[in-house]
């Protein structure tokens, strides 16, 4: 008998029907012989509809903890639902919030981490022979405060569950069925994986990859969970995400990745003294704020120009952070650009095969593409250009790279949002 983890996003739960074949196949895997844990997200466009929905009674930003008991409304529907549609066709099945799923969090709203699970509740009912349905994507602080865990919290509300109750496997449903060589909305011929490791999943979930989110990534490779990632509407074998996937002979790169949510800051005139960037970018930890690619130019006059780049959506709360510290850090300016993508290739084969990054740099030049900056690591390189032929480039990497005519290459497609 095996314990597995299930976690059904929100276009597979998105109406009454979608349920149901949840629900099915959910005692499927219960009458094959298998302990089950159902993580799942909110129905749908449930949570954008609750965000639009505060923006018509609140001008300006609402409170975030409050936002966290709103969110957190949608996975509760979702889980008591999965359960009466399991119990009407003779399951016997028991829906968890995460806070009594014993999810404990960070006192952070709307992006907390998860820093214990205490999964008593689940572990009885497992016990009991039930069906567990948790809800994904929320927990609760020590001091009792409901929390969400941001974007792709159902995933890593999920694997962190796994490890927690020492799963023998976590399965992530979702409407595709498993890992691509890129968006295939993009790239026709983008082809499925069997298998990709967690440090190249990782870096395509940092990139932009849908399918999963980094967090989770995170946590499977650090928990040694085994993961697969498959389609809630067809019975497709998926992709497994494990420590070491097969290399294919000749396939540098296995994919190509694209994230359209980039933006540029660049600060001018940061005096050139110990501790200046230290200031600035401990102000924006403080506050959350992500930063990815930094650069630093050259020092003239004893001042020198750093840009970093960050997601569009944390752009205009950076900027009211940088201009608060302005005074004590001393910089002259801030300018912002909106508009960039950031499109990466990825592959393990990469760190012991000279040329990569000149192939890439060939390929985007090639369609008359100016590359504003550039990131690399041992698995990846990453540029960041404008919008405007993101799908052009993605395409011409695709080829470049030989992975239009490889069985397997690597990447995700559309994904749910939760």
């Amino acid at each position: 008998m095996s314990l597995i983890v299930m976690k059904f996003g929100g276009s597979s739960v998105g109406d009454a029907e979608r349920m149901k074949r949840v629900a099915k196949r959910v005692l499927e895997r219960k009458q094959e012989g298998n302990r089950c844990v159902v993580v799942v997200s909110a129905m749908g466009d449930t949570t954008d509809d609750l965000i639009d929905l505060s923006k018509q009674i609140v001008v300006g930003t609402p409170s975030t903890r409050e936002m966290d008991m709103l969110l957190t409304t949608g996975e509760q529907i979702s889980i008591a639902l999965l359960s009466m549609a399991i119990q009407s066709i003779g399951g016997d099945a028991v829906s968890f919030t995460g806070w009594q799923a014993g999810m404990r969090t960070e006192a952070v709203h709307g992006k907390a981490r998860i820093t214990d699970i205490q999964p008593k509740r689940v572990l009885d009912a497992l016990d009991q022979d039930k069906i567990v349905i948790v809800a994904g994507f929320q927990g609760m602080t020590d001091d009792g405060e409901i929390t969400t865990l941001g974007r792709g919290g159902s995933d890593t509300t999920a694997v962190a569950l796994a490890a927690a109750i020492k799963a023998d496997l976590c399965e992530i449903y979702t409407d595709v069925d498993g890992v691509y060589s890129t968006d295939p909305r993009i790239v026709k011929v983008a082809r499925k994986l069997k298998e990709v490791s967690y440090d190249e999943m990782l870096e395509l979930a940092n990139l932009g990859a849908a399918v999963l989110h980094p967090r989770a990534v995170e946590y499977a490779k650090h928990n040694q969970v085994q993961l697969v990632v498959r389609s809630s509407f067809t019975y497709n074998e998926g992709t497994h995400v494990k420590e070491e996937a097969v290399m294919e002979q000749g396939i540098v790169v296995r994919g190509i990745a694209s994230d359209k949510n980039v933006s540029r800051v660049s600060i001018l005139g940061v005096p050139e003294k110990p501790g200046q960037l230290a200031k600035v970018f401990g102000a924006l930890a403080a506050e959350k704020v992500d930063v990815d690619i930094i650069v630093q130019g050259g020092v003239r006059g004893g001042e020198a120009d750093t840009s970093f780049t960050l997601a569009s959506s944390d752009l205009e709360k950076a900027l009211v952070i940088l201009r608060r510290i302005q005074p004590e850090v001393g910089f002259n300016d801030i300018q912002s650009q909106s508009g960039l993508v950031k499109v990466s290739i990825v592959g393990a084969g990469m760190v012991s095969n000279p040329g990569v990054a000149a192939t890439m740099f060939a390929a985007i030049s090639e369609l008359g593409v100016s590359i504003n900056t550039v990131s690399t690591s041992e698995i990846r390189v990453s540029c960041i250009i404008e919008s405007e032929k993101l799908a052009d480039v993605v395409r011409a990497l695709h080829t470049a790279f030989g992975l239009d005519t490889t069985e397997q290459a690597f990447v995700g497609g559309p994904s749910e949002r939760r």
